[in-house]
């Protein structure tokens, strides 16, 4: 192996043009075969050159809205609406990805926004996902900087138009509709389901519903749950009272996770609103019926039963005044009995609109759901 006169160009013993250079931190290596060192030489310079290009396109780069979703993930891991945040990010993830922050604005997002509607959508729920992208560009302008302090997005960004809403009216379902419904789902959405229609709820409050929020109250032999004043929409502490349907339900639960009562694959249940709640709709034809639906049934089950406002502000946690220090007091065991008359069909039904068809005469309780169809992807 000789050296050329270049450094970086050697010539082995039957006589074949290797480079082995390094320039800039990055290597430049080629097998070059029998040639002149004058062609290595060329060879060499263009292959410096490209480095030379390649470098300058780095430095010029600036952070895409991959880099910003990421970080922004990953400083939000521990909110109570991370899970959302994430499935947001997937759905935006195809069309925008790529695309440096100062290229974001609302002609690049008009691909997506007719994507969703397309796919029936409603303008709420993409109206939600356009501002996931309004913080993540907010964050990159305002805390978001390179190791030279300079900002991710050196301007604040262009305002992201909101889609114009229709607020839906409330819409509770029935006892026919919750029967053909929740009879339509895997087991484990139907329980956390039939969980939410008997604790009016949020899915947000269902879904992460934690083990360690539980406390005992030995007056009604039964626990409630107390959920902290930072993981409940107005800011206080909600004690969540459990009917003979909820309590069944979280005694079915028991053991399957150490941290969250309804959990999926080892990991908390993020939503109900999946695939399968809304392939049971279209096929019952309930398109109409939300998740949020299902706290306004409560509500008007318990008002139908007659339970006084006073108590239906404390059961759905609208109640100016918090329980979370009296939960062993009387108060627990009759508000019990308030929400176990939502169970009475009967009683339950003057409010609500009367699908057509006899009435069921009992609801679905967990050892009926369990009994359906083995759902494959139910834990067990």
């Amino acid at each position: 192996m000789t050296r050329a006169r270049t450094p970086g160009i050697t010539i082995d013993r039957n006589g074949r043009a290797i480079i082995d250079k390094e320039y800039r931190g990055v290597r430049i290596y080629a097998r070059l075969g029998v040639i002149s060192e004058e062609e290595a030489q060329r060879h060499l310079a263009a292959e410096v050159e490209r480095v030379e290009s390649e470098l300058q396109r780095k430095a010029r780069a600036r952070p895409t809205f991959t880099h910003a979703a990421a970080r922004y993930l990953e400083e939000s891991r521990n909110s109570r609406s991370a899970d959302v945040t994430a499935w947001h990010l997937r759905l935006l993830t195809p069309y925008i990805d790529t695309l440096e922050l100062n290229r974001i604005y609302d002609r690049t997002l008009t691909a997506f926004i007719n994507d969703r509607r397309t796919a029936g959508v409603c303008a709420t729920t993409i109206n939600r996902s356009l501002e996931v992208v309004r913080t993540v560009l907010n964050r990159a302008a305002r805390s978001y900087r390179d190791d030279d302090g300079r900002p991710w997005l050196e301007t604040m960004p262009a305002l992201i138009s909101m889609l114009p809403e229709t607020p839906r009216a409330p819409y509770p379902i029935t006892w026919d509709e919750q029967d053909r419904l929740f009879s339509k789902l895997p087991a484990r959405l139907a329980r956390t389901v039939l969980f939410a229609v008997n604790t009016g709820l949020r899915e947000s409050n269902g879904c992460g519903l934690e083990w360690t929020w539980e406390v005992r109250v030995p007056e009604i032999d039964r626990s409630v749950f107390v959920i902290p004043a930072e993981a409940f929409k107005s800011r206080r502490a909600h004690v969540v009272i459990l009917n003979d349907v909820a309590w069944s339900i979280i005694e079915s639960q028991r053991g399957l996770h150490p941290i969250w009562v309804f959990a999926y694959r080892g990991k908390r249940v993020s939503t109900m609103n999946n695939t399968a709640w809304q392939s049971g709709r279209r096929e019952q034809g309930l398109q109409r019926v939300r998740i949020h639906d299902l706290r306004h049934a409560f509500a008007c089950r318990l008002r139908a039963a007659g339970a006084s406002v006073e108590d239906r502000e404390v059961l759905l946690g609208h109640a100016n005044h918090s329980m979370a220090g009296h939960y062993a007091s009387a108060d627990v065991g009759r508000l019990l009995k308030q929400a176990n008359l939502v169970l009475n069909r009967e009683e339950t039904r003057t409010v609500l609109r009367v699908a057509n068809g006899p009435p069921p005469s009992l609801c679905i309780g967990p050892a009926e759901v369990r009994q359906q169809e083995k759902d494959p992807d139910c834990p067990s």
